[in-house]
C-alpha cells in the first residue's frame, strides 16, 4: 500500500526555525538531491575500485617454509585467522595447546592440537593449528600424559599471520622451560578496507557539504536555475503552488493546513533522520558489516555496533507513536477507530515478521513445527501494540498555552503521565523478579550467564537463565533462534532467542522512553534551550544507572549491558545514547536547518519498505554476487556498502516519487 507524503517544496514553507517558529527543517533541492544521488552512486562504485579483490595473501601451512612443516596437514586459514606452528623441542614430552579468547568469560580453555614429543636433539616436532585474530589469545601448553601446565602466555596474533611457538629448555642449564613466539611472516593489516571506507565517506560528506554551500549562494543558483529548462521550471512551481498531500495518520504525517488550525506537533525532521541512521546501520550490519567482529552482535556481555541498531530503532518508535497519537487525537479521529488500526498495524507486523522475514529458511522450507515464533518485526509489532495503547488509555491532551506560560509546571512531561510510568514500573519490577527469583532447574536462581564454557563449563544448559527457560518451555526449543552468537565463542548448546518473551518488557520500556522524548519535544516546543536541557538531565540520569548496575565493567558488574538478554542496564545505556544523539540532531537538523539528515532522512521516511526490502532481497544480486574470495574482508566489505547504498538509493528514488509503503 502506498501513500504520498509532503514534498521538500511543502516542507521549504515551514518558515522560520527556532524558539517560536516551525520545527519543520527545509529538504534539499532537486538538483542537490540529484547530485547527492549521484555521489552516493559515485562512492559505491569508488569504494568497489579501491577495495576490489587483489592478489590474496598465501593463506595455510603451505605459505610456511617446508623445513618448518616437516610435511604436516595442510592449515587452510579463513578471514580472522592465522597459522601457528607449535615447535616441540622437549625429549620424550608430548605435548597439548589449549586455546581461550580474552574476551571469553570464565571459559574452560578449548584443546587445540596434540604434539608429538621431540625423538632426537635439535629436530622439534611440529604440529600447524589455525588460531583466531578478533582478540586477544590465551595459549596454555600441558604435557599430555601428566596434565600439568607447562608455560602459558597472551599474544594478540594477525589476519594471515604465520607464527612459531618454540618450546625447549634453555641452553643455560636452568631446569625450566621456555615458550616464546616468532613471527616467520607479518601478518595483513586487516582493518585497511575500512579505513579507505572511511575515507570515502568523508571525502563525500566534504563534496555534499561544498555543493550545498555552491547552491546557497544566489550568484550560482541563479547559473543553475538559467541551466534547467522550462518543463523543470513549470514543475518546481507547480509544487509549490499545489495543495499538500495527505499522509498516513500512525506513522506522524499530517496535512499542513490542519496544523495551522488546530496546531497539531509537526513532523520533526530529526526523527526520521535518527531512525534512518539506525536502519542504515542495521541493514550494514545483517548484510554482514564486511565480516568484522565489531559489527557482529556481541558473543554475550558488552556492545558492538550491531548491538546499537535495533533498541535506537524501538526508541524513535516510541516517539513516533506520541508525535503520530497526539496530531490524530487533536483532529478528533475516534479513539474505537484508532484502536483498530493500532491493533491491524500490530497483527500485520506479526505476521510479516512470521511469515516473509523468517531466519528459519535458511533450514528448508517453513514448516509449522520449525517455524521460529520470536523475531524483530514481532517484537516491533507487540510493543508498538502496547505503547501505542498506554497513549490512547491515558494520554492527556497538551494544554495549547502552557508551553507558552511560565506557570506550568517544569515536569508536566513527565506528571501528566505518571499512569503510564506507573505500568513501567510494574513491568520493570515483572522483569526485575522473573530474571533473579524463577526457579531454574539444574541452573543458579537469577543466572545471567551464556552456559556453554561459561562459567568454567558449570552450567552448559543454562543459557540465558529464566530468559531462555521461559522461552524453551511457553514456545519449545524448535520456534527459537536456532543460531544465537554465544553459539560461537561458549560453545552453547540449547537454542537461545535474543527477541524473546522476557527481553520484550525491556523492549516496551526503552520505546516508552522513547515516548518522553517525544513529549519533550511537544511539550516544549517553543522552548529550544528547555528541550536541550531535558535531554541532557536525561542522557545523564540514564547513563548514572547504567554506571551504578555494571560498576563500568563488562562482566563484574550487578547487571551487565546484554543484548541477547535486553538487560535493564542494557535498555538504560543505549537510551541514554539515544537522548544524546537527539541533543545533537534536534538543534543542527530541525533548529538551525544547518544538515537536512541527508541522506538517512529517505530511509527513514520508508523504514518498513527498505527493512522488509533488505530482507527478503538479500541473496539477490546486485545486493550480493559471488566473490573471488570468500575468505577476504575487502570483497566483503565492498559488496555490503554497494548493498547498503542501494538501499539509500532506493529509498531517495522512492521519496522524490511520493512512494512510501504503509502498514
Amino acid at each position: 500500500m502506498t501513500g504520498a507524503r509532503p514534498s521538500a517544496a511543502e516542507e521549504r514553507r515551514g518558515g522560520k526555525r527556532g524558539g517560536g517558529g516551525s520545527l519543520e527543517c527545509a529538504g534539499m533541492s532537486g538538483t542537490a538531491g540529484r547530485a547527492l544521488a549521484a555521489l552516493l552512486l559515485l562512492a559505491s562504485v569508488l569504494s568497489a575500485a579501491l577495495l576490489a579483490p587483489g592478489d590474496s595473501p598465501e593463506q595455510g601451512a603451505d605459505s610456511a617454509p617446508l623445513g618448518d612443516l616437516d610435511k604436516k596437514k595442510h592449515v587452510e586459514l579463513k578471514m580472522d585467522q592465522a597459522l601457528l606452528l607449535i615447535h616441540n623441542e622437549l625429549l620424550g614430552t608430548s605435548l597439548t595447546l589449549y586455546w581461550n579468547s580474552e574476551i571469553c568469560y570464565h571459559c574452560l580453555p578449548q584443546a587445540l592440537v596434540n604434539i608429538s614429543r621431540s625423538g632426537n636433539p635439535g629436530k622439534p616436532s611440529i604440529a600447524a593449528v589455525a588460531v583466531s585474530t578478533q582478540h586477544g589469545s590465551i595459549l596454555q601448553l600441558n604435557d599430555t600424559l601428566e596434565e600439568r601446565e607447562v608455560c602459558r602466555l597472551e599474544y594478540k596474533f594477525g589476519e594471515y599471520g604465520n607464527y612459531s611457538l618454540l618450546v625447549k629448555r634453555p641452553s643455560n642449564g636452568v631446569n625450566e622451560i621456555a615458550c616464546d613466539i616468532a613471527v616467520n611472516k607479518n601478518p595483513v593489516d586487516s582493518n585497511l578496507p575500512v579505513s579507505i571506507a572511511f575515507l570515502i565517506g568523508l571525502a563525500v560528506i566534504i563534496a555534499v557539504s561544498f555543493l550545498r554551500l555552491l547552491l546557497s549562494l544566489d550568484d550560482f543558483n541563479n547559473w543553475i536555475s538559467k541551466a534547467i529548462n522550462s518543463r523543470e521550471t513549470d514543475r518546481l512551481i507547480n509544487s509549490e503552488l499545489g495543495s499538500p498531500s495527505r499522509a498516513d495518520p500512525l506513522s506522524g504525517d499530517t496535512q499542513p493546513e490542519v496544523w495551522r488550525l488546530s496546531a497539531p506537533p509537526p513532523r520533526l525532521r530529526c526523527i526520521d533522520t535518527f531512525r534512518g541512521i539506525a536502519l542504515i546501520l542495521m541493514v550494514f550490519v545483517n548484510y554482514g558489516g564486511g565480516k568484522y567482529w565489531y559489527f557482529k552482535h556481541a558473543s554475550w556481555n558488552g556492545l558492538t555496533v550491531a548491538d546499537l541498531v535495533f533498541p535506537w530503532f524501538v526508541f524513535i518508535m516510541g516517539s513516533s507513536i506520541f508525535l503520530s497519537m497526539t496530531s490524530i487525537l487533536q483532529r478528533g479521529y475516534s479513539k474505537f477507530k484508532l484502536l483498530g488500526k493500532i491493533a491491524w498495524r500490530s497483527f500485520l507486523l506479526i505476521c510479516i515478521g512470521i511469515v516473509i522475514v523468517n531466519p528459519n529458511y535458511c533450514l528448508g522450507p517453513l514448516s509449522w513445527d520449525k517455524v521460529r515464533i520470536p523475531g524483530v518485526l514481532q517484537r516491533l509489532g507487540i510493543t508498538y501494540f502496547v505503547v501505542a495503547m498506554l497513549e490512547l488509555l491515558f494520554a492527556k491532551p497538551v494544554p495549547e498555552n502552557c508551553a507558552s506560560e511560565r506557570s506550568c509546571s517544569s515536569l508536566r512531561d513527565i506528571v501528566f503521565s505518571w499512569p503510564q510510568w506507573l505500568f513501567i514500573l510494574m513491568l520493570e519490577s515483572i522483569w526485575l523478579s522473573l530474571t533473579f527469583f524463577l526457579p531454574v532447574p539444574g541452573c543458579p536462581t537469577g543466572y545471567l550467564g551464556p552456559g556453554g564454557i561459561g562459567d568454567f563449563g558449570k552450567y552448559p544448559n543454562c543459557t540465558g537463565g529464566a530468559a531462555g527457560y521461559i522461552d524453551r518451555v511457553l514456545l519449545g526449543d524448535d520456534h527459537l533462534y536456532q543460531h544465537p552468537s554465544s553459539a560461537v565463542l561458549y560453545h552453547t548448546k540449547v537454542a537461545y532467542d535474543p527477541e524473546g518473551i522476557l527481553g520484550t518488557i525491556n523492549s516496551i520500556v526503552i520505546a516508552c522512553l522513547g515516548v518522553q522524548a517525544g513529549k519533550i519535544l511537544l511539550y516544549y516546543k517553543d522552548q529550544t534551550k528547555g528541550i536541550l536541557i531535558r535531554f541532557t538531565v536525561w542522557c545523564c540520569i540514564l547513563g548514572l544507572i547504567s554506571v551504578a548496575l555494571t560498576k563500568v565493567s563488562e562482566n563484574e558488574g550487578f547487571i551487565p549491558v546484554n543484548k541477547n538478554l535486553w538487560s535493564i542496564s542494557y535498555v538504560t545505556a543505549l537510551s541514554s545514547f539515544a537522548f544524546f544523539i537527539l541533543l545533537v540532531l534536534y538543534p543542527i537538523v530541525d533548529v538551525k536547518g544547518l544538515w537536512s539528515g541527508t541522506p538517512f532522512f529517505y530511509p527513514g521516511m520508508n523504514s518498513i519498505l527498505v527493512y522488509v526490502g533488505h530482507e527478503v532481497f538479500k541473496n539477490y544480486f546486485p545486493f550480493q554476487w559471488k566473490l573471488e574470495d570468500s575468505q577476504s574482508h575487502k570483497e566483503h566489505l565492498t559488496q555490503n556498502i554497494v548493498a547498503t547504498t542501494l538501499w539509500v538509493l532506493i529509498a531517495y528514488i522512492l521519496y522524490k516519487k511520493k512512494v512510501f509503503l504503509k502498514i
